[in-house]
């Protein structure tokens, strides 16, 4: 026994991080699978969300540094997004430890049947296609223009690689200036960081769906800075439950261990499998945990 866990509970924890990084690189729903496995183990609720913040901590640093192409010449924005993640992230930890803890045992079935629906309703898969067709317009505008063969045609061309929709922007271009975003779009991130805090599933999508409302830019730029968000909300919220002594380290430290390997082998075995097969088995799963939960508080 270590800390009350058995050698086969452990690594049934961290079988389940293996599962949740898979997830959450494949439809952004780790806590998903981390969530109910730590619920499983007999952790109490508020406990085991402290304590699945600090072990899929990982996976979004994984992502930043993964991501720094994408990120390049965004360096305000990102700085902007991190803080506001790590304020958010605070607040968020803080209604989870101050609220009673029967105020998250109410919540968490409805917060996890609203990542359900997020998931389902895919915002990511559509601006993936959206992206996919600009791309292929672009794409096109460019062909056309080395195709022309007289001056005049050379001109337009050059005109036509100076807008928006030229494939050799740089990467600032690509993103819209800070001060053209709208009000709601800061209260949309802000919202997004203590909902990351608090709980976290699918906050991912929906940073994903406030940035691509807001037109910020291109959905590869986008993905990169919600990751920053939800990043820096849950360093700041695990620094939080840390202080305030609400991890549980053998399951914290375990299924940061699974998440790591899950979203590391998750890119090779994603490429095989339909992305709506992945989307519709973790809905379902939502689906079944919102009612097991429902059942059991309601």
């Amino acid at each position: 026994m270590i800390a009350g866990f058995s050698i086969t509970s452990l690594l049934l924890i961290l079988l389940a991080g293996i599962g949740a990084g898979f997830v959450g690189y494949a439809v952004g729903a780790s806590s998903l699978v981390s969530y109910p496995a730590l619920l499983a183990f007999g952790i109490p609720p508020v406990l085991a969300n402290a304590s699945n913040t600090v072990g899929v901590v990982g996976t979004g640093i994984g992502g930043v540094m993964g991501a720094r192409k994408e990120l390049k010449g965004q360096a305000v924005r990102s700085i902007t997004y991190v803080v506001i993640g790590a304020f958010g992230g605070v607040a968020g930890a803080f209604l989870l430890l101050k609220l009673d803890p029967s105020v998250f045992e109410f919540a968490a079935p409805v917060l996890i049947l609203l990542s359900s629906l997020i998931i389902a309703i895919n915002p990511r898969g559509r601006m993936q296609a959206k992206q996919a067709a600009a791309d292929a317009t672009a794409q096109l505008k460019h062909i056309d223009a080395t195709e022309a063969t007289d001056a005049t045609d050379a001109t337009d061309a050059a005109k036509r690689a100076t807008t928006p929709t030229a494939p050799h922007r740089t990467p600032e271009q690509l993103v819209q200036p800070m001060s053209q975003d709208s009000w709601w779009v800061w209260l949309g991130v802000v919202a997004v960081a203590i909902y990351s805090g608090y709980f976290g599933a699918g906050a991912g999508t929906l940073a994903l769906a406030v940035l691509d409302a807001a037109k910020i830019g291109p959905f590869h730029k986008i993905n990169a800075l919600k990751t920053l968000i939800g990043t820096g909300a849950n360093i700041s919220a695990s620094v939080v439950f840390i202080i305030q002594g609400a991890v549980d380290w053998p399951a914290a430290i375990m299924l940061c261990i699974g998440c790591f390997i899950g979203g590391y082998i998750a890119p090779p075995i994603t490429r095989k499998i339909p992305a709506n097969i992945m989307r519709a088995a973790a809905v379902i799963a939502g689906i079944i945990l919102t009612i097991d939960l429902g059942l059991k508080i309601y």
